[in-house]
Parts: C-alpha cells; structure tokens; sequence
C-alpha cells in the first residue's frame, strides 16, 4: 500500500486543481486549502486514484467508501486529469468479439427484461426528478437556441425544434416512442393540433402522463399508453414519429428491427424522428474507465450506446432515408451541466425523496452520473445526434402516388422558423 500511497501522492501534485485527502487514520495529503477535498474511508479507493480507473471511483463513491467535499465540476476536472487516456480508446481495446456482442444484446433485451431495466431508472421517484429538472420534466438534450436560455426555455425549444423538423400539422397522427413525462406528446397536441399517442414502459409515466392529459381537458385527442414499441399496431400508419432518448435502451443487435418497426407504423411521405445518445468511437458499445459498467450497475441496466455510422447503416437497412442529421453534442452538455448543477442546489431535499441507505446510494449514484455524463459529453466520448429520416423509396409506381416524398424541404430554412404565436 505504501507504493501506491507514493503514486496518489505523485498524481496529486500534476493535478491542474488542488486537492486534498484525509486519510482514515486523520492523516492529510496534498494541498490544505484545497479545492477538492476527498475523506477516505476505506484504503481499498487509493489503487483506482492511482490507475485512474474513474467508474470504480464512482462506485466507491456510492457505496460510501469515500466522500466528497467541493463542486462536481471541479470533481470532473480532476477525474479528466487522473485518466490515464481516452476512455474511447480504452473501450475499444477491451470490447467483446461482435458475435458476442451481438448475443448478450439479443440476450439483454427481451421484452420482460426491458420492462424491468426502463422500471428501473424513469420509477425511481417522481419528486426526485422533478427537484432537478425542467417544469415540463423533458429529460432528455436540451436545445439551446440562443445561448442566455435557462434549461426551461431550451427545452421548449427542443420540443418545438423537434416538431418543426417533423412539420406537424393540425390532423396530423403523431406517435411519441418513449414518451417520458410527456413534454413533447403535450407540446405537439397544445402547439400542433396533431392526434397524439406516446408510449412506455415507466408505470410512474404512464400514470403521470394520463392524470396531465384529463386535468388539461385532452382526453380523446391526446392517450398514453404502457407499451413495448413492439407491440404497436401496425394496420393504421402514423403521419409522424418522434423517438427521443429511447433508442439507447432498445440494443445495437435490435436496432435494424427497430428501424423496421418504425418504417412500418410511418405512412408513404411520413416522417420519423430519432433523437438520442451516441458513442464518441466507431467499435465501443459503453464507455471505457469503468464508465460503462458504472452506469450500467447503477444508471441505465440494458443500456447501450452505438457510432452514428452504425445507426444510419442498421436505419438504412430498416427501409429508411435519413434527409437530415444534427449532432447536438456540446447542447447536451450544457442540459447536463443544468441539471447537475440544480441537484447540487437541493440536495437535502433530494434526501427527502429517497430515504434510507439505499435513497442515498441513489443520490450518489446520480450525482456521479450527470456531473460524468456533462464531462464525456465536453470531451467529446459520447454524442447526442437526431436524424430525421422517411421511408425510402423502391422504385415501385405506386410509391409516387404519394408526392410528399417528392417535395421534402431541399433546405434546412424551415426548421428555424418559430410558428408564429409561439
């Protein structure tokens, strides 16, 4: 131990921050006034400062074997300066054979357990989530169209930018994939007049979402439904799709499927929307460091992340066109940063919302996982990308009895256009 005592000691002074460890035995490192000061309880944390393994100093964290006294954003800083190289890298280099990988993602992602995993995660608590997030309760990338918005006002413009992209109109029937707490199922029918249907797998979700469409008088126009995007009926095609921060959860050996499910509920000339989370490497299906297996331990079970090459291949190969894509990277960190930065505000009432032991590893959990999640989207380790996409076309006759898909918008104009009375 005296070793690594002697690396954690060497590390500390090449840190771009000061830092400061109180050992168990009331014994101090580093700098006394410092910015970052880390109590450890127990001696097994000092190998992973000294390798920098950061997702097994995230559960360490959570599982209580060392605090934290100072900002999470100086915590990423220091956790940026201990990696001993690019998580994408590292996760590259340790990845599984593809067949394997293929395997435990068929494996991982059967209909009973992806009930279980999104349960997991969105039925945590509603009043935890709503201490840190927007009013609206959109937890996913936030679109900061004017660099002064609040994280409340980007994502109303997420919302709108969204339905903009996926030129709703009044009549339209519009499927919300994974619809979370409902802020763009709600915006679309309030702002679009469209028909709307969202889904998911969240019992809290589908519960909230349903007492919000009866108190805002919806019922008939606008339903939620506790449903597997699978099962959806196909005999009745929508006009539009949108599916924000859901794909992340279906797996990369599902995604053709999926992209097929969604080809199949779109009408000839429809238009799909598929917004969510990407990985900054071409061949890592998770984070290198730890990350990955931090996350999924205590974030996202079942989660997994792919290149943006791999999703336009498996989408292509799904029967769709992708006509437009965003990456919205540096959106999502900021969102993250927000959010991060909210929870740090409310921490005792946080505690409130998650009581007992296991409240508390929850609470440590997420405050790892927004501050990690800002820094690797900063770094550029993960990605946030929506493609916009329609069914492609096959050279049948028939296919040109539906001129939309002849007249889609050959510029981006009309996407930064605010409907007027916004």
């Amino acid at each position: 131990m005296s070793a690594v005592l002697s690396v954690v000691e060497s590390k500390l002074s090449e840190l771009p921050l000061p830092v400061r460890l109180i050992m168990p035995d009331g014994q101090s490192l580093g700098v006394p006034d410092a910015d970052i000061c880390l109590t450890i309880k127990d001696l097994s944390v000092l190998p992973n400062l000294a390798t920098g393994s950061v997702g097994l100093l995230g559960e360490d964290y959570v599982e209580g074997r060392f605090d934290i006294d100072g900002s999470m954003r100086d915590l990423m800083r220091l956790a940026a300066a201990i990696l001993p190289g690019s998580p994408i890298e590292a996760a590259r280099i340790g990845r599984l054979t593809g067949l394997i990988q293929r395997l435990l993602s068929v494996w991982r992602h059967s209909l009973e357990r992806d009930a279980r995993q999104i349960q997991f995660h969105y039925d945590l608590s509603d009043d935890f989530y709503s201490l840190w997030l927007d009013p609206r309760r959109v937890y996913s990338c936030a679109y900061y169209r004017s660099p002064d918005m609040s994280v409340a006002q980007a994502q109303e413009a997420k919302l709108d930018h969204i339905c903009r992209k996926l030129r709703l109109a009044e009549g339209d029937r519009f499927l919300d994939v994974g619809a979370g707490w409902g802020g763009l199922l709600l915006w679309a029918a309030e702002n679009y007049g469209v028909d709307a249907t969202g889904i998911t797998l969240s019992k809290n979700q589908y519960t909230y979402v349903n007492s919000l469409i009866a108190e805002k008088g919806l019922s008939g126009r606008v339903r939620m439904e506790l449903l597997d995007y699978r099962k959806l009926d196909e005999t009745l095609p929508y006009d539009k799709i949108a599916s924000v921060g859901m794909f992340e959860h279906v797996g990369r050996a599902q995604l053709e499927g999926y992209f097929s499910k969604l080809r199949r509920l779109v009408r000839p000339g429809g238009l799909v929307l598929n917004h969510g989370i990407t990985a900054g490497g071409v061949d890592n299906a998770e984070l290198g460091a730890g990350m990955g297996e931090f996350i999924e331990k205590y974030i996202f079970p079942g989660g997994e992340l792919t290149h943006i090459s791999h999703v336009l291949e498996r989408l292509t190969e799904g029967g769709l066109e992708d006509v437009d894509i965003e990456n919205l990277r540096p959106h999502y960190a900021r969102t993250l940063w927000a959010w991060s930065d909210a929870l740090e505000a409310c921490l005792p009432q946080a505690r409130l919302t998650l009581p007992g032991p296991e409240g508390e590893r929850s609470l440590r959990a997420y405050r790892m996982y927004l501050a990690g999640c800002a820094m690797g989207f900063e770094h550029g380790w993960i990605a946030l990308h929506q493609v916009l996409a329609q069914p492609r076309l096959h050279g049948r006759p028939d296919e040109l009895d539906h001129p939309a898909d002849l007249t889609y918008p050959w510029r981006r104009d009309y996407m930064y256009q605010p409907k007027t009375g916004h």
